[in-house]
């Protein structure tokens, strides 16, 4: 199996041959992922949290982790798990409230580090972005040498450590990012991947969460080299758009281009249930991590929109979406919560079990900063 060059390491490379289109292949593309971003801001500003199981988050019953440090995951305890099972599984864990405000002006710096190589940035979140540097600034250099500089950079300037991945696409760059955390570099060049793609569960192709896994692995497909063997005519058939996207990937086929100035339409979040969900009152309690979650994607992202949506999948795989008018502001947890309730307590309500639930703010505000500050509020309900 060919094995991406893990440059912080001693690894020796296998070559596998790619068919690959020259011009897909030259490109340079950077998966720049901050570790254990917020976690690691209250340890760097707080020496007694160093070297110590850390959550940052509410510990409340209700309570979410929104990052662990890495002290705490071998314990299990994992971003997004309610705060309870966390203090179950770590004794000790210590739980902090998120600042903000201190992770959007490291967010600030680090962003000022990529504007020095490349203006091809397109930010994912506060912690992590994917770059260009097919040509960077200043003219041309390795992709590798310009990772290795933002990472001393970020370093240098934050006091953080960041986990790079270097590949010709999106996909590669940032599964390649996340393979070798804490404070990785790691390159997948094209006579590697086809090797390496094969050798992927397929849970870690972007996109596949539980469901579609489960989904594939009903049509016999559990790793890359499954999907490189498959039908794109039927993956088509039964995935659709995904099942195609899906049969390119597999091939090392990524033609995405980093968008400077994309704007995201929506942000929402959903979980599809081990078991379908009949009592309102569990599908109640289920939507206040999802509450929390979305919350801070949306204060991550800083993002604003018009519309609160309620995504409800019942048990025959129909879907319906309820939507509320919100004045543009930045919602909390409890806002987008009081929302969510309010909508799945609409007078044609669910009969049958609820398999998945899903909630999401649309419609993006431009100009936000400036409405910031008024009251969430609903119109009449819209169906």
């Amino acid at each position: 199996m060919s094995s991406p060059t893990v440059l912080s390491r001693s690894n020796p490379i296998l070559h596998a041959s790619l068919p690959m289109d020259a011009p897909a292949a030259s490109r340079k593309i950077l998966h720049v992922d901050m570790d254990a971003f917020y976690a690691s801001i209250e340890q760097r500003d707080d020496p007694s949290l160093r070297g110590r199981p850390l959550a940052v988050g509410g510990s409340s019953r209700r309570g979410v982790v929104l990052t662990a440090s890495y002290e705490a995951r071998p314990f299990g305890v994992r971003s997004a798990m309610p705060s309870v099972r966390a203090a179950e599984l770590c004794p000790g864990l210590l739980f902090v409230k998120p600042r903000f405000d201190a992770y959007k002006e490291a967010s600030r710096v680090i962003r000022e580090v990529f504007a020095l190589f490349t203006d091809k940035i397109e930010p994912l979140s506060l912690d992590e972005a994917y770059l260009d540097v097919t040509s960077p600034t200043g003219g041309p250099r390795p992709a590798v040498e310009i990772a290795r500089e933002i990472k001393a950079l970020i370093l240098a300037r934050t006091g953080l450590t960041a986990s790079a991945g270097v590949s010709f696409n999106k996909f590669l760059a940032k599964i390649a990012s996340d393979l070798e955390k804490p404070d990785g570099l790691t390159v997948i060049r094209p006579r590697q991947a086809q090797a390496f793609i094969a050798s992927l569960p397929v849970a870690r192709f972007h996109g596949v969460g539980p469901a579609t896994a489960r989904r594939l692995e009903a049509l016999g497909i559990r790793t890359g080299a499954d999907l490189q063997a498959a039908e794109e005519g039927e993956l088509v058939k039964r995935l659709g758009r995904f099942g195609a996207f899906l049969w390119r990937i597999a091939r090392g086929q990524d033609d995405r281009p980093v968008e400077a100035n994309r704007r995201r339409k929506s942000l929402s979040v959903e979980e599809t249930f081990g078991v379908d969900l009949r009592d309102p009152t569990a599908m109640r309690a289920a939507l206040g991590p999802m509450a929390v979650e979305l919350a801070r994607r949306l204060e991550r992202q800083d993002f604003i929109g018009r519309t609160l949506t309620l995504k409800i999948k019942t048990d025959d795989f129909v879907i319906r979406t309820r939507s509320r008018a919100i004045l543009p502001r930045l919602a909390t947890e409890q806002e987008l919560l009081a929302g969510a309730l309010h909508l799945l307590s609409h007078p044609d309500a669910p009969e049958r079990p609820v398999r998945l639930l899903g909630l999401g703010v649309h419609n993006p505000v431009v100009g936000q900063t400036e409405t910031r500050q008024l009251p969430l509020i609903f119109d009449a309900d819209r169906g």
